[in-house]
C-alpha cells in the first residue's frame, strides 16, 4: 500500500505541490483572520463554581478584574490633585463594553471605610479595583486596550491582578514562541546542513516544518472560533509541530538518499522511501498522536484544547511528509543533493554495529548501572509539589509581577491569602434566623482554625457581640443596615449566597493554607446552604485533584493503544510492553530532573527563574506529548531491526545492523529535536522553560541511553523471545494486514 502511495504520488507530484500550495495560502487567511484564544481554564471544579458564584453576584469579584495602583513621590491621596489625576486616568474605563465595574478611593459612592483600605498608610500610594465583564475575562486579547488607556499624569501607575497577569502571560508566551522560532530554525537548518552535507536536502525539512506549524496554528485558530482554546496551544502547537515535521521529513530524505546511492531510479528509490520511511513516520505519528490524544479525556479544561491543535499539528506533519515532501523530491530526483557542502561524519563505517555488538556481549554490566542511572534520576519525582502556575513565573519585567510585588510592600493586606467560604443559599441568605445563626457558627470555627488571622464577611461589620446580635441585626431589611453593615453586605452578599474570607499569612501553595481550606470544607452544610471554597490555595488543590482523577484514564488510553500500535507494527508481543516499559523509565528521569531544577532551584541562577511548585498541568502536558515524541525514535528503530530480522533471522544482528543503519539518523533527529526545544528553554516564562528542558531532557535521554544503551542490552538478553507472539494474535494480525492490503 505504501509502496503504491509512493509511485501514485510520483506521477502526481505537481498536481500535489499545486494543492499543498493552495492549503498554505488557506492556513495564511486563517492566520491573518486570526482567532478568540482565552486563556487557561478548568471548568467543573468546586474552587471554579464559586468563583461563578461570586462574579454573577458580587460588584467587585476580586478574580474577574484588576487593580490600578497609584504612587507620589510627592503627592498624598489627601490632595486634590492625586484624587483628580486618579479619576483621570480609570474615566475611560468607565463607559468601556468590556468593563463591568471601577471603583476608586474618590469615588462619591465609595464608603469611607472602603476608602482607607484603598490608600497606603504612608498616603503615597491608592488602588483603583476594575471589574471585567464574563467574555473579557476568558479574552485576554481584550485587556491591552483597556491598560492603554490608562494614564496616571502626574502618578505612576502599575496595573496587577488576575486579568493583567492572565494578559501578561500571554503576551510573554507569543514573545516567547516568537524568540524560539527565530533561535531554533538556522540552529536546525545548520545541523540538516552539517547531516545532509547539502543545501537543497538541508531546506526540505525546515520547509515541510514551516508548512506544518503553519497549517496547525491555522486550525487552532479556526477552532478557537467555535470552542474555548487556550493559547497555550499555539506553543504546543509549534514545539510539537516542528520537531515531529522535521523529523519525519528527516526520516523521508534519508532514506530516499539512501536507495538513490544504492543505484535505484527516482520513481523507484521514491517507492521504496514511502513503504520503509514513509511507514514509519505513519506508525510513528500515530503515536505522537495517540500520546497528545490522552489530553482530550480532560474535557472541561484548557488541556483538551492543548490536545486537539497538538493532534492536529503531527497528523499534518504526517500528511505533508508522504505528500508534499515525497512529490517536491519527485521534482528533484538527484538534485536533492545539489549545493553540496562539507558534512558531519556521525560515525565511521561500522562504528555503530561494533558498540551495539559490544553492548550485547556484556548486556547486564551494560543495562544494571543505565538502569539505576536513570531510577536515580527519577528520584526527585517523588518529592514534586504542585501548585497553579502565578504571577511568580513571569520576569521581573512584567508589569503584573512588578504590581504584585507593590501591593505585597505597600498594601499587604490586600496581597494577604485569602480563602473564599461561599455559602449558596435556595434564596436570600438572612430570610431566616437559622440562616443568619449558621453563617455566625461557621465564622467562628473558620476563625479558630490555626492560622486564620481574620474572617472578613458582613458579620465583621455588626455592631454587637454574639450570635443572637447577628441574627437580630442582619434579619432586618436590608435597606435598614447600619451603614458598616451595608457597604459589608453589598461587598461580600448576594441575591443568594454570602462570602466568608479567611486571611492567613500563610503562602497560597503551603500546608499551612491547605489545611485552612481543608478545615472549612469540613462544613458542607450551613443550614439549608451548600459552602463552596475558592481562592488561589483552593484552586490549586482543586486543579491537582482533576489531574489526578482523570490522569488514569489518560494514561490507561495512551499506553493501551501504544501497545495495540507497536503490535500492529511488529507483530510481536514482548517489544511493545518493553519499548512502553523504556519509555516511562526516560519519562521518570527526566520528571525528576525538572524537579531538582525548577522546584529544588538548581540552575536557577542559569536558567533565569525563580523556584517554585510545578503546575499540575505541566506533568500531564509533558508525558502526552513527549511519550509520544519518544516513540518517534522506537519506532524507527525497531522497524529497521524488524527488517533484518527478516532478511537474516538472526536477532543478534539484526539489532547490530539496525543500529548501524538507524542511529546516525536518530543522532541527527535528536539533535534537531534538541535544539528546537532547548530554544524554549531560554523562554521568559518558567512554564515554556520547564516544556522546553523536560522534552528536551527526554528525546536526549531516549535517543542516547536508552536506543544505544538498553535497547540492545535488552533485545540481547531476550533473544528470538522479543519477536513472540500467540499463534491467535498472530492470525489475528495477518488477516488485519490482508484487509490493509485490501
Amino acid at each position: 500500500m505504501f509502496e503504491a502511495w509512493g509511485r501514485w504520488v510520483y506521477r502526481r507530484r505537481h498536481g500535489t505541490l499545486v494543492v499543498s500550495g493552495l492549503v498554505l495560502l488557506i492556513s495564511v487567511t486563517l492566520l491573518i483572520l486570526g482567532g478568540r484564544l482565552t486563556t487557561k481554564t478548568i471548568h467543573g471544579i468546586e474552587a471554579d463554581d464559586a468563583l461563578n458564584l461570586m462574579d454573577r453576584q458580587l460588584p467587585h469579584p476580586g478574580e474577574s478584574g484588576f487593580t490600578v495602583i497609584f504612587q507620589s513621590a510627592t503627592l498624598v491621596t489627601g490632595d486634590d490633585a492625586f484624587a483628580e489625576a486618579a479619576l483621570a486616568a480609570v474615566r475611560p474605563l468607565r463607559t468601556d463594553p468590556s468593563v463591568a465595574s471601577v471603583r476608586t478611593p474618590f469615588d462619591a459612592d465609595t464608603s469611607i471605610f472602603l476608602a482607607e483600605g484603598m490608600q497606603s498608610s504612608d498616603g503615597h500610594a491608592a488602588v483603583a479595583e476594575v471589574t471585567l465583564r464574563p467574555e473579557a475575562v476568558l479574552d485576554t486579547s481584550l485587556f491591552p486596550a483597556l491598560r492603554a488607556r490608562i494614564h496616571g499624569g502626574p502618578l505612576t501607575v502599575t496595573v496587577t491582578g488576575p486579568g493583567a497577569f492572565r494578559s501578561d502571560l500571554d503576551h510573554a508566551l507569543a514573545s516567547d514562541l516568537q524568540y524560539g522560532e527565530v533561535l531554533s530554525t538556522p540552529v536546525t537548518f545548520a545541523v540538516l546542513v552539517t547531516v545532509f552535507g547539502s543545501l537543497v536536502a538541508a531546506a526540505l525539512p525546515v520547509g515541510v516544518g514551516g508548512l506544518a506549524v503553519a497549517g496547525g496554528i491555522a486550525a487552532v485558530t479556526l477552532l478557537s472560533r467555535f470552542t474555548e482554546v487556550a493559547q497555550y496551544a499555539i506553543n504546543i502547537v509549534s514545539l510539537v509541530g516542528l520537531g515531529v515535521a522535521i523529523d519525519y521529513s528527516l526520516f523521508i530524505v534519508s532514506r530516499f538518499r539512501e536507495e538513490i546511492a544504492a543505484g535505484a531510479e527516482v520513481p523507484d528509490a521514491l517507492a521504496r522511501t514511502v513503504a520503509t520511511a514513509g511507514r514509519a513516520v505513519v506508525f510513528s505519528g500515530v503515536a505522537v498522536a495517540i500520546g497528545l490524544g490522552g489530553l482530550l479525556f480532560f474535557r472541561g479544561s484548557f488541556l483538551a484544547s492543548l490536545g486537539a491543535g497538538g493532534t492536529m499539528v503531527v497528523l499534518l506533519s504526517v500528511v505533508y511528509a508522504l505528500t508534499f515532501l515525497p512529490a517536491l523530491i519527485g521534482v528533484l530526483g538527484h538534485n536533492v543533493d545539489r549545493l553540496r557542502v562539507p558534512r558531519l561524519a556521525l560515525g565511521g563505517k561500522g562504528r555503530w554495529q561494533r558498540i551495539a555488538l559490544a553492548v550485547m556481549r556484556h548486556p547486564v554490566l551494560v543495562l544494571v548501572p543505565t538502569l539505576v542511572f536513570l531510577v536515580a534520576a527519577g528520584r526527585p519525582f517523588f518529592d514534586i509539589s504542585l501548585a497553579m502556575a502565578d504571577v511568580h513565573i513571569l520576569p521581573w519585567s512584567s508589569e503584573a509581577r512588578r504590581g504584585d510585588a507593590i501591593l505585597r510592600d505597600v498594601f499587604a493586606d490586600r496581597a494577604a491569602t485569602r480563602v473564599a467560604a461561599v455559602v449558596a443559599f435556595p434564596g436570600d441568605p438572612f430570610a431566616t434566623p437559622g440562616r443568619v445563626g449558621a453563617l455566625y457558627d461557621l465564622s467562628q470555627e473558620i476563625a479558630a482554625i490555626p492560622g486564620v488571622t481574620d474572617v472578613q464577611s458582613v458579620l465583621s461589620a455588626v455592631r454587637s457581640p454574639g450570635r443572637e446580635a447577628a441574627i437580630v441585626a442582619l434579619t432586618h431589611p436590608r435597606e435598614e443596615f447600619s451603614e458598616p453593615m451595608r457597604v459589608a453586605a453589598g461587598e461580600t452578599a448576594g441575591s443568594t449566597i454570602v462570602v466568608l474570607a479567611a486571611v492567613t499569612d500563610a503562602l497560597p501553595a503551603s500546608a499551612a493554607a491547605r489545611a485552612v481550606v481543608e478545615r472549612i470544607r469540613l462544613h458542607r452544610r450551613v443550614d439549608d446552604g451548600t459552602l463552596l471554597v475558592t481562592g488561589q490555595t483552593a484552586l490549586d488543590m482543586d486543579s491537582t485533584a482533576y489531574m489526578l482523577a482523570y490522569a488514569p484514564r489518560a494514561l490507561a488510553f495512551v499506553v493501551g493503544m501504544t501497545l495495540l500500535l507497536l503490535f500492529l507494527l511488529l507483530g510481536s508481543v514482548i517489544l511493545p510492553f518493553k519499548a512502553v516499559a523504556m519509555n516511562l523509565l526516560s519519562l521518570t528521569a527526566s520528571f525528576g530532573a525538572l524537579v531538582w531544577i525548577f522546584q529544588e532551584g538548581h540552575l536557577s541562577g542559569v536558567l533565569h527563574f525563580t523556584p517554585g511548585p510545578i503546575d499540575p498541568a505541566l506533568p500531564v502536558v509533558l508525558f502526552c506529548a513527549t511519550f509520544g515524541l519518544s516513540m518517534d525514535y522506537e519506532v524507527l528503530l525497531l522497524t529497521r531491526i524488524q527488517e533484518e530480522w527478516y532478511r537474516t533471522g538472526d536477532n543478534t544482528r539484526a539489532v547490530a545492523e539496525g543500529l548501524e543503519h538507524v542511529a546516525p539518523l536518530i543522532t541527527s533527529a535528536a539533535a534537531i529535536m534538541v535544539a528546537v526545544f532547548s530554544a524554549f528553554a531560554m523562554a521568559d516564562v518558567v512554564m515554556l522553560k520547564i516544556m522546553g528542558v523536560g522534552t528536551a531532557l527526554t528525546v536526549a535521554l531516549d535517543a542516547t541511553v536508552v536506543r544505544t544503551l538498553i535497547v540492545p542490552a535488552t533485545m540481547r538478553l531476550l533473544g528470538d523471545f522479543n519477536w513472540w507472539a500467540p499463534r491467535w494474535l498472530v492470525r489475528l494480525r495477518a488477516r488485519l494486514d490482508h484487509l490493509r492490503r485490501v
